[in-house]
């Protein structure tokens, strides 16, 4: 119990300044404490340095100009892109919390394209039938979105999404 605390707390006093200087103290019950001011019968502990990465917000990630061309190509030659199960604002009554999606292009998927499905943002499953089945869904308001993507993985054309709500039952109710 001790070791994760340890760790926990000179991580913290770590991130808190790199010049900083950190005592550690142990009173007669064994309690460590961290601090930045010096103690009677502490130690100063020597930390080193955080290291820390900084990554590239997504929008400043580009696809190279010909690969998205590409992908533009190919997506203008999808008509439409839908789900049509579940309905916009539909309620679900869901024990597991499975959602079968049912997914509708035109025309149909070309080779090598598939459909991809998001739930909330996040990709939670791809498949070249019309139909995928996502597991165990929290309960509440959901937001789902269907993409066509090639064989790179890359979005060939987006349809609409949508608004659900699943209810599933609680041992509580």
């Amino acid at each position: 119990m001790k070791a994760p605390f340890l760790i926990a707390a000179s991580l913290l006093l770590a991130a808190s300044g790199a010049y900083s200087e950190v005592y550690r103290h142990v009173d007669a019950q064994g309690n460590v404490t961290f601090s930045d001011e010096p103690m009677d019968g502490g130690e100063q502990v020597q930390v080193k340095p955080v290291t820390t990465i900084t990554l590239p917000k997504p929008e400043a990630v580009r696809e190279p100009e010909r690969m998205q061309e590409q992908a533009d190509r190919e997506g203008a030659a999808y008509g439409s892109l839908t789900l049509t199960y579940p309905d916009n604002g539909q309620a679900l009554h869901s024990g597991n919390g499975n959602v079968t999606f049912k997914i509708s292009s035109t025309p149909g998927l070309r080779p090598g394209h598939r459909y991809e499905v998001t739930l909330d943002g996040q990709p939670v499953g791809q498949s070249s039938s019309d139909s995928i089945i996502v597991e165990n869904i929290d309960r509440g308001t959901h937001n789902a979105g269907v993409h066509i993507v090639d064989q790179s993985g890359i979005r060939v054309k987006n349809g609409d999404p949508i608004t659900f709500t699943i209810h599933r039952p609680s041992r509580r109710n």
